[in-house]
């Protein structure tokens, strides 16, 4: 007789497969992985005045699509991603120092993989939040291809022959 399994949704063997399973698609080490959603889990204890003002306009579909905050994308966290529109809002990193060229980098390897990414400057979001809400708005909106995606054929292929619908005999003809 088979031992019978029983599921959980807190599982480690569970959460350390699918962590490697993200680590490798992104070139991640398993133990980076884990330090990194640490991380994301510290910045959603512990979120800054900007990250919290914004995630009350964000939270609960007020945009009218589901955000997170403090998602593990890759090496890097972003502040709020909307899974289904592929954009991520980031908050800070404008500047002209060491942050600004990390938070280019991690820009391009976003838009490298076809996410959008929009950034606001910390002081934009706490003195603004309407016109950022409003930018946020109207980049959800805008049509977009998402990566690896198949695209719909409207033409039939080259060389293809037209469909024949073959007649089924009546049942009394037989």
């Amino acid at each position: 007789m088979t031992e019978r399994r029983t599921l959980s949704l807190n599982s480690v063997a569970e959460r350390s497969r699918d962590a490697a399973g993200a680590a490798r698609s992104w070139n991640v080490s398993a133990a980076r992985a884990e330090s990194i959603k640490d991380r994301a889990r510290d910045l959603r204890r512990n979120p800054t005045p900007a990250h919290s003002a914004l995630w009350e306009r964000l939270k609960d579909k007020q945009c009218g699509f589901t955000f997170n905050r403090q998602v593990v994308m890759g090496s890097a966290v972003v502040d709020f991603a909307c899974k289904t529109r592929w954009l991520v809002v980031e908050i800070g990193g404008t500047g002209e120092d060491a942050e600004a060229t990390l938070a280019a980098l991690s820009d391009r390897k976003l838009t490298d993989v076809g996410v959008r990414v929009l950034r606001f400057a910390d002081e934009q979001v706490l003195s603004e939040i309407d016109s950022v809400v409003a930018a946020i708005k109207q980049e959800l909106q805008k049509p977009f291809d998402r990566p690896g995606a198949r695209p719909e054929r409207s033409t039939p292929r080259a060389g293809a022959k037209p469909h024949a619908r073959r007649e089924r005999p009546h049942a009394a003809n037989r």
